[in-house]
C-alpha cells in the first residue's frame, strides 16, 4: 500500500515552530554576547584559572585516622 503524505498544515506548523525557535536562539545568543561585552574583566587574569594555587593541593582526608587503623 502506498503511504499517505502528511497534511500540508502540519508541515507549515512545524516549519513555523522551527523558525520561531531559530529566532529565540539568535536573540539569546545576541543577549549573551552583549552581556559578555558589557561585563568588566580583570586585566591580566584568566577567569578560567582565577583562584587556582600552583603546587601541592591540601588533602581532603585525615592522614592520622589511616595510621591508627593500620596499628
Amino acid at each position: 500500500m502506498a503511504q499517505r503524505s502528511r497534511p500540508t498544515s502540519n508541515k507549515r506548523e512545524r516549519e513555523r515552530a522551527k523558525l520561531e525557535k531559530r529566532k529565540e536562539k539568535a536573540a539569546r545568543r545576541q543577549r549573551a554576547t552583549a552581556e559578555r561585552a558589557s561585563s568588566p574583566r580583570p586585566a591580566g587574569e584568566d577567569p578560567d584559572i582565577a583562584g587556582i594555587v600552583p603546587g601541592p593541593q591540601p588533602r581532603d582526608w585525615d592522614v592520622d585516622d589511616e595510621d591508627e587503623k593500620e596499628e
